[in-house]
């Protein structure tokens, strides 16, 4: 149970296309995978990261259980965590591997122009 942050209520992570270097640099590994950034609102953050810290420590795997859109449990490695403090309250940073054909590259073009 110490190996993973449940999601137990609210609507699936919004996973985000990490860019930051230093965590690409942790990433790179033997598998096909991508890395994502998400933000979770949690009432608990700095000892969510004290289980990451603790569980990685002893060489485990931290992961990340949700439901994803089609309500289907999901877990996935947490290669990184950090709590920190907003406006609206503490919040929870994650980094973490997804599989690569999981990771879907969308590309936003603003239509307004009518073209009649």
């Amino acid at each position: 149970m110490d190996d993973k942050i449940t999601i137990i209520e609210g609507p699936p992570p919004v996973f985000e296309l990490a860019q930051d270097g230093w965590a690409l640099g942790v990433h790179e590994g033997p598998t096909q995978s991508a890395l994502v950034f998400t933000r979770l609102r949690t009432f608990n953050g700095a000892a969510l990261v004290e289980r990451c810290y603790n569980t990685w420590r002893n060489k485990g795997t931290m992961h990340l259980e949700y439901r994803s859109m089609d309500g289907l449990q999901q877990q996935t490695p947490i290669i990184a965590a950090r709590a920190i403090e907003v406006e609206e309250g503490p919040m929870l940073l994650l980094w973490l591997r997804i599989p690569a054909q999981d990771a879907e590259l969308e590309i936003g073009f603003d239509d307004d122009s009518e073209e009649n």
